[in-house]
């Protein structure tokens, strides 16, 4: 920055001070220090948002405080996120300067039209990043956030549309690139150290819940660690997004990723299914058997004992031990208690064994031995017999629950609340609008990827509010003082390094971005000090009356209520159980994938009701059993004759059918069930039993279990009429 006063030395030293004195501060404060990845982080930034801006002043592009912005909107906690935000920074920035490029011309003389056109591409780039919901939706935001940032302030000055849009690009390259060199090379902070350590957290979680199976847990506890572990997941594929771009030699193969995160998902529900057993053998006419007993007890050792050194011998023992058990429970089964036990049995081998390639897998990430290919990493996880459970499974991975009609219904919000502003702004002839509808624009963009975006809106707000009076202070106290560029960075250094640090916690990230987004514009952070009350005022005006206008627009046309939210959830759920029951629906690994995600988007949105939910997730996880039941279940009886048996009552295959039908029933759409549907529905499967119990029939032990698991995750009875249609 150049200014017509003399160098000032004195008030470099004093900038300096002041750093020092708020760095000092920031130490004896308990949660600062504590944090100390959060002072790093903001020291990173920092330092590469003056390199940034430094750059930009020596390329002499027209505003170098873009620079500056970008980094701030780049930088994350790790550098491989850092590295993938600015990877699809940059494509989105791309995109969307060419669509307003192409848009803004074709309407040169319809202000309104052109507004519209805008507006529908915001709301366009909104719908595909609600669908995608991975690290790549945010090439998405950013391609509506840059047409609104260059296209509305450009409807009425189409001519130099091409100039500002290369401009834009520009400045907005430099931030990208000064952030992902200064967080990839400085002090990097691993995406890999941070998803390894998740992943064992992870683990821990996966065997306490297994744990409480064994132990025929219920109640809170069981479902605290059920609902830690779906939150695990969503939280480990979050960060399994980064890693490609992490800075380390070799990252976690995408076939390694997908076999944990589809061991851990089955293993969920699967929990509950023993739990369940354990509890009906030990509380009900049953009796446990002292084989099945030692079992149990062997099996909980096992699980309890993480770090034994024998632990994978004892794995492979325990299966092998668990599926005898099983074929001799299931060849001599004289009792219904017999078959529940072989049942048992079988499920206590895939636990084991999930929990056994658990482990494996783990090891195969830390110690780096998935890095040579997918073939070896598959191999690695293989089970230990070739009959295991899982010998055939194919590796699936994370499944995201897409809603298009939410989506669509954010999106098209967004393009009534910009419209209306669009509307104003040229019918008042407002000087200002163009920015200030590119703020709401980028308002929309930024914040509309939850169901109520409004409080996120008004945290940006908050900051502003405290970025406007810096800048004011900076503009017209501090900044005409300063005479060269290291005094500039000492003044910059403590407002920007608050800031940076409440950016990197997740309660203050909104607050922070108000800051750090508005001081370097606002600022006039320009090649030479250029100090315009009146312009400043102008622009103040126009971003809280944005940002004010984007809090009302988007809570009435952007806001999904939660209680809304959870209803279509259930009501997905209850439509899926009922497709499943007739062959329809994806693949197991696939629909179980689906469920935990449905529930990790519960959990928050239950939090935040106002009304009372205790089934809520309880039910989604009946859904996920019974859903997972049927369709098995469907899958062997349709290869059983419709007249299979020794004489005309036998009709096993169409009474199979008749069954499922009748599941289908009452998951359907707008069915009302009663207390003696239930009793009436487990009574069927009692018969279906008995029939097939004395058929000839060579899938005889085969379907046995597989209705036991279809009534059992039916539940005792209450859990098919306690879900009225919601």
């Amino acid at each position: 920055m150049r200014n017509e006063q003399p160098s000032n030395r004195l008030f470099a030293i004093t900038g300096i001070a002041a750093i020092g004195r708020a760095w000092s501060l920031q130490s004896r404060m308990p949660v600062l220090r504590a944090d100390a990845d959060a002072l790093l982080f903001s020291a990173k930034s920092f330092a590469a948002a003056m390199l940034a801006y430094y750059i930009a002043l020596r390329a002499g592009v027209p505003k170098p405080s873009w620079a500056i912005v970008t980094v701030y909107i780049v930088s994350q906690n790790s550098a491989g996120a850092s590295l993938s935000r600015g990877v699809y920074r940059f494509v989105g920035t791309i995109v969307g300067a060419v669509a307003t490029v192409a848009i803004i011309p074709c309407f040169v003389n319809d202000p309104i039209v052109c507004s519209v056109v805008l507006a529908s591409w915001i709301g366009l780039c909104l719908y595909l990043s609600l669908l995608d919901r991975t690290a790549r939706a945010y090439a998405f935001v950013l391609s509506g956030y840059t047409a609104s940032l260059i296209g509305f302030p450009g409807v009425f000055n189409p001519a130099a549309i091409f100039d500002t849009a290369s401009v834009r690009v520009q400045e907005i390259s430099i931030g990208i690139l000064c952030a992902v060199l200064v967080h990839r090379f400085v002090l990097p902070k691993r995406m890999t150290d941070q998803f390894t350590a998740r992943l064992s957290e992870t683990l821990r979680d996966a065997r306490r819940l297994a744990g409480d199976a064994l132990r025929g847990s219920s109640g809170q506890a069981i479902r605290r660690d059920r609902d830690r572990l779906a939150g695990d997941l969503l939280a480990l594929q979050g960060l399994a997004g980064h890693l490609p771009y992490d800075p380390v030699p070799v990252t976690p193969s995408r076939e390694t990723l997908q076999l944990i995160h589809d061991r851990l998902a089955r293993l969920l529900p699967l929990a509950t299914e023993v739990g369940d057993r354990i509890h009906a053998l030990r509380t009900g006419d049953h009796r446990l058997h002292d084989e099945l007993t030692a079992l149990l007890d062997g099996v909980g050792h096992w699980v309890a004992a993480a770090h034994a050194a024998d632990r994978d011998a004892v794995a492979i023992r325990l299966i092998d031990r668990a599926k005898t058990v099983r074929a001799r429970m299931a060849a001599e089964a004289m009792t219904a208690g017999d078959g529940l036990a072989a049942n048992l049995a079988g499920h206590l081998a895939e636990m084991i064994c999930l929990l056994h390639e658990c482990d494996r897998l783990e090891r195969i990430i830390v110690r780096r031995g998935a890095w040579t290919g997918t073939r070896t990493a598959t191999a690695a996880a293989r089970p230990p017999d070739a009959a295991s459970p899982l010998r055939s499974r194919r590796a699936t991975g994370y499944v995201y629950h897409r809603d298009p009609w939410m989506a669509a219904r954010s999106a098209l919000g967004a393009v009534a609340g910009i419209v209306i502003g669009c509307a104003f702004w040229i019918w008042s002839a407002w000087p200002e609008g163009g920015m200030a509808v590119s703020i709401l624009g980028v308002c929309c963009a930024l914040f509309g990827n939850v169901d109520t975006p409004a409080p996120n809106v008004v945290k940006y707000m908050v900051g502003s509010v405290a970025g406007v009076a810096i800048s004011l202070v900076y503009s017209f106290v501090i900044l005409p003082r300063v005479t060269d560029f290291t005094g500039l960075v000492a003044v910059l250094a403590p407002a920007f390094l608050f800031a940076g640090s409440l950016q990197a916690r997740p309660p203050t990230t909104y607050m922070a971005l108000g800051i750090t987004l508005t001081i370097p514009i606002l600022s006039g952070l320009g090649a030479t000090y250029s100090g315009d009350f009146a312009g400043s005022l102008n622009s103040i005006i126009a971003l809280f009356a944005a940002t004010g206008f984007a809090v009302v627009s988007m809570g009435l046309f952007q806001t999904i209520p939660v209680d809304a939210a959870i209803g279509r959830m259930i009501r997905l759920n209850r439509q899926d159980v009922g497709r499943r029951a007739l062959g329809g629906g994806s693949d197991e690994a696939l629909w179980t994938s689906l469920m935990i995600d449905r529930t990790a988007l519960l959990l928050p949105r239950l939090r935040l009701s106002g009304k009372s939910y205790p089934d809520v997730l309880d039910d989604t996880l009946h859904h996920l059993r019974v859903g997972h039941a049927a369709s098995r279940f469907y899958q062997a009886i349709r290869h059983v004759d419709g007249n299979d048996g020794a004489n005309d009552d036998s009709k096993i295959g169409y009474d199979g059918f008749e069954l499922l039908t009748a599941i289908a029933l009452r998951f359907g759409p707008g069915y009302r069930a009663e207390p003696s549907d239930a009793i009436a529905l487990h009574r069927r499967i009692e018969a279906l039993m008995v029939r097939i119990a004395d058929s000839p029939i060579a899938d005889r032990i085969l379907l046995l279990d597989l209705l036991i698991d279809l009534r059992f995750a039916l539940g005792p009875g209450g859990a098919v009429y306690r879900e009225n249609d919601r």
